[in-house]
């Protein structure tokens, strides 16, 4: 899984939002508001392609949370992604 091309993070406040850039603005002209671990899960994936289990090794370095929790996390995160077609 990676962040497609033509999308960015900006902070707002005390939160994020993921909006497209460029030409990928012709595509997908919403918003997607995530907190902080959204951020931190974000710019991994912006970074380079991975899996679920890079990306539940990074959250719990991270972050003090158990597995169940963190996969929960994670699946809804790229659902919400996936769904808007944010990701590859």
């Amino acid at each position: 899984m990676k962040i497609k091309s033509g999308f960015v993070l900006e902070k707002i406040g005390n939160g994020y939002l993921a909006v497209a850039v460029g030409e990928r603005a012709k595509e997908f002209s919403g918003l997607v508001r995530m907190n902080e671990t959204g951020s931190f899960l974000w710019n991994i994936m912006a970074e380079r392609d991975v899996s679920r289990e890079d990306l539940l090794s990074a959250i719990r370095a991270e972050y003090e949370i158990d597995e169940a929790t963190a996969l929960s996390d994670i699946d809804k995160f790229v659902s919400k992604l996936s769904d808007n077609g944010i990701i590859d």
